[in-house]
């Protein structure tokens, strides 16, 4: 039927690029120490399509040369960004079975509980949430985005901010340990309650494309129009996640915030 079709159409240019992604997430599972090298949790399992599709094509548009930039918003420090069940966007689940992997996971918009299990089969190995394309942030005048999590037992997350619309355009990532006390307590601040408030720096952001570093690029502060929080084996340029751990992981978004 036509909204088949339609769907089919807005998936093109991203199934078109699956081989490119699948190829670069394959070439960061030689981690450069083999002896410290995750094993393959089980054996490959089945690819799930559907899951692909549904997932996806939530976050790829068509091209609109009549759209305008009516969602362009001026945002000022300390303008709250996204609280559960209260905020203009919502946030969907982007796992692995984008690269071929067999990882799941869901968010409750309502409550900001992140839900998932994370499993290397078929050479995966993430999980991850992504902002539904709504929004368009100038935010010149910030420094960068506080959080407010609960729970995360200790590992080490990924937070990315986006200044592409590119399905895998460059991401603006800042790794975080949530949970527990860290070396990372210079941005992290953990309260009585569980709840850790971590700061995402704009200047200390790394460029990343395949969780592989990306020489001179400027962040466009003028133009951000994505937010993702992702769990992955692997950091940077092929070295393992040293708080990294198969299976169920469970994180709360209480709030995020501009400072």
């Amino acid at each position: 039927d036509n909204n088949n079709k339609k769907t089919m159409i807005k998936l093109l240019p991203l199934l078109l690029l699956l081989p490119t992604t699948v190829t670069a997430f394959a070439a960061n599972s030689s981690p450069r120490n083999k002896s410290t090298a995750l094993k393959a949790e089980q054996a490959r399992q089945p690819w799930e399509f559907g899951r692909f599709v549904k997932q996806s094509s939530k976050f790829v548009s068509l091209p609109n040369p009549f759209r305008r930039s009516s969602n362009e918003v001026k945002i000022e420090p300390g303008e709250i960004l996204w609280t559960p069940s209260s905020s203009s966007f919502s946030f969907g689940p982007l796992d692995d079975v984008v690269m071929g992997g067999v990882s799941s996971s869901n968010f409750d918009n309502d409550s900001g509980s992140w839900k998932g299990t994370v499993t290397d089969a078929n050479n995966g190995g993430f999980i991850g949430i992504r902002s539904f394309p709504a929004f368009q942030w100038d935010m010149q005048s910030c420094q960068g985005i506080e959080l407010k999590l609960k729970g995360g037992q200790g590992k080490r997350f990924k937070v990315v901010l986006r200044d592409s619309a590119e399905f895998n355009g460059i991401c603006w990532t800042t790794s975080i340990d949530v949970g527990e006390a860290s070396f990372m307590k210079l941005f992290n601040k953990q309260s009585g309650d569980g709840v850790t408030t971590v700061r995402i720096p704009f200047q200390k952001q790394i460029p990343t494309l395949f969780a592989k570093t990306v020489p001179n690029e400027t962040f466009n502060k003028q133009s951000v129009v994505g937010v993702q929080v992702a769990l992955s084996k692997f950091e940077y340029d092929g070295d393992l996640n040293p708080k990294f751990a198969l299976g169920d992981v469970e994180l709360q978004i209480l709030e995020i915030k501009a400072y």
